[in-house]
């Protein structure tokens, strides 16, 4: 029972942060999913590719729930998410199909260290310049591609990274947040399709696991998400965002540091 609440909470934290900041949720469910399958006794190599894929798959209710939010607002730019969707399915299925063959220590330590990239991003945040051309179709599909297959292979959904492309691209500011939102779609769809396919040949998996996507997990984070995702999206315009992403890098740290010590 303890740990279907944790679920629950988890869930619903990951859908506010995920509306306030774009970020998909999966910052916080694939650490979270990683401590509580540690706990159930499943081996590292099972344990960190079934949190990544359980929480792509999250990644996508949590962003269809945020978008429809930040769309009403005026704040997805559409075409850019046109422009980089292509790349993006392309990359998220082969960053999927490596977090399923690599061990599961190196994907430990990788998540660690994504973390604390993300988190440092957070407390340190720079601007990039806005380029004075559009970054053509070509750049586009290969951005898209290495956004897609970063997130694909951690489970998250690509905002740390689509971010400062789009602020690079010169969307403003409000905008970005709805846009890299609308970016984890296509991102949780094909590494989802990719976690799903590649643990069909895992033997080793819980039941109720569809491939390398946790069933009960899924449910349990999923309801709350979608809830308390609208709601992030409207504080994303009232509340001190800095302030808040702060407090969430902070966290983001005793979560990596956790991880590294974990066996």
């Amino acid at each position: 029972m303890e740990v279907w609440m944790s679920l629950l909470i988890v869930g619903a934290i990951a859908g506010f942060v995920g509306g306030l900041l774009g970020v998909g949720g999966g910052l916080v469910v694939v650490p979270a999913l990683v401590f509580v399958f540690a706990a159930q006794k499943l081996a590292t190599a099972v344990a960190i590719p079934l949190a990544f894929g359980t929480s792509m798959a999250s990644v996508f209710f949590t962003s269809l729930s945020s978008v429809r939010a930040h769309h009403a607002r005026g704040a997805v730019v559409w075409d850019m998410w046109r422009r980089l969707t292509p790349g993006i399915l392309v990359g998220a299925a082969a960053g999927a199909a490596l977090a399923t063959v690599l061990p599961g220590d190196g994907l430990r330590l990788g998540l660690c260290a994504y973390l604390m990239l993300i988190a440092a991003q957070m407390l340190f945040p720079i601007s990039p310049r806005p380029r004075p051309q559009p970054i053509g179709r070509g750049g586009m599909a290969v951005a898209g591609s290495l956004i897609g297959a970063v997130s694909g292979m951690v489970g998250f959904g690509g905002a740390s990274l689509s971010i400062p492309l789009l602020s690079w691209s010169g969307v403003q500011f409000r905008q970005t947040i709805g846009t890299a939102g609308a970016i984890g779609l296509p991102i949780a769809f094909s590494a989802t399709a990719g976690y799903v396919t590649f643990g069909f040949a895992s033997d080793a998996l819980p039941p109720f696991s569809l491939g390398y996507v946790y069933l009960p997990a899924l449910a349990a984070i999923v309801a709350p998400s979608m809830l308390l995702a609208p709601v992030g999206a409207s504080c994303a315009h009232r509340l001190p965002v800095p302030v808040l992403k702060r407090a969430l890098a902070l966290a983001l740290l005793l979560a990596a540091a956790r991880l590294a010590m974990a066996h």
